[in-house]
């Protein structure tokens, strides 16, 4: 285990803080490579892993950014109200689950908020190598788009931002840039899970072993291509009846079958009508509209459905 001491912490948007790592005894840190990440035990007891965002080539710092989760589980409530510079922390040496293919002839990177980290020290290696790279960084804003203005500077053409202000249909279509895959070219990408998604859907044509994710949170099951789709069963709980949601068919349509309206207008997830109470299970959210908070207790039924091996609860 290493000893770190936090030498340094900015707040970089209104969610995300960047702290600044050192040896806590002086001297320099053990190497990295770009998209490496450090396991970090805070002070409240909660272990954490951080991409680290730094150059690969500096040993004299590790930097990582932290967001405010909304459903904290205590490590980045305690970052952003309790850490203090001076403190010293307890971390593991860099590992790297997410490397670069150095020898693919094209590179493009894709970010989803705070999943900036280990694609900016993979930005940093890149431009180093004289590589063919494009960084497409999405964020609800400029605002809310950490280190922005430093990647700008750095990157110029090769900088795609995406702003969708909350509207994930004028956000990036990765279908449409991942259809046509550029020749020896890999595709790396770190962010929500529905982005991840949609990326490994967009390249599902693409040969093994050139699609790179990160994944901190959830689970592979939260980024799995919805082309794996698989029955399931929903529980109402006032009408005390138990349905199986057919693989090829939605939890609306399935209610309408055994009677149960629900009132609907797009039946595609950008509306919010067809809410429903979601009373337990772990719910694989498909809509546009619901908020992260929003999906801890409700669903759209057109289009959402329940993780594999789950059964949903609907108050209903």
């Amino acid at each position: 285990m290493l000893a770190l001491k936090v030498a340094r912490i900015d707040a970089v948007t209104p969610r995300i803080k960047s702290l600044q790592l050192v040896a806590a005894a002086g001297g320099a840190l053990p190497a990295f490579t770009a998209g490496a990440h450090i396991d970090v035990t805070l002070g409240n007891g909660e272990a954490r892993s951080y991409s680290l965002l730094n150059d690969p080539t500096e040993t004299h710092r590790y930097v990582i950014a932290v967001l405010r989760e909304i459903d904290s589980r205590g490590g980045s409530t305690f970052v952003h109200d309790q850490l203090r510079e001076g403190d010293t922390l307890a971390s593991s040496e860099p590992a790297n689950n997410f490397p670069l293919n150095e020898a693919g002839e094209r590179h493009i990177l894709i970010a989803g908020g705070v999943g900036i980290t280990p694609l900016l020290a993979m930005t940093r290696r890149l431009s180093a190598l004289g590589s063919d790279f494009t960084l497409h960084y999405c964020a609800r804003s400029r605002a809310e788009a950490a280190f922005i203005d430093e990647i700008e500077a750095a990157l110029g053409p090769r900088l795609v931002a995406h702003f969708d202000g909350g509207d994930v249909a004028r956000g990036l279509d990765a279908a449409a840039l991942l259809k046509e895959r550029p020749a020896a070219a890999h595709v790396y990408v770190c962010g929500p899970p529905g982005l991840i998604r949609a990326v490994r859907e967009a390249t599902r044509h693409w040969p093994k072993g050139s699609v790179h994710y990160e994944l901190f949170r959830g689970s592979e099951a939260d980024i799995a291509p919805r082309s794996s789709d698989q029955a399931f069963e929903i529980m109402l709980k006032r009408a005390g009846k138990t349905l199986t949601v057919p693989a090829d068919k939605s939890i609306l349509e399935t209610l309408a079958g055994a009677g149960i309206k629900i009132k609907t207008l797009c039946k595609e997830g950008v509306c919010g009508t067809c809410r429903v109470g979601l009373v337990a299970g772990r719910a694989d959210h498909r809509d546009e509209v619901l908020t992260d908070e929003e999906r801890e207790r409700n669903i759209q039924v057109c289009v959402s459905r329940a993780l594999p091996g789950e059964t949903l609860v609907l108050d209903l």
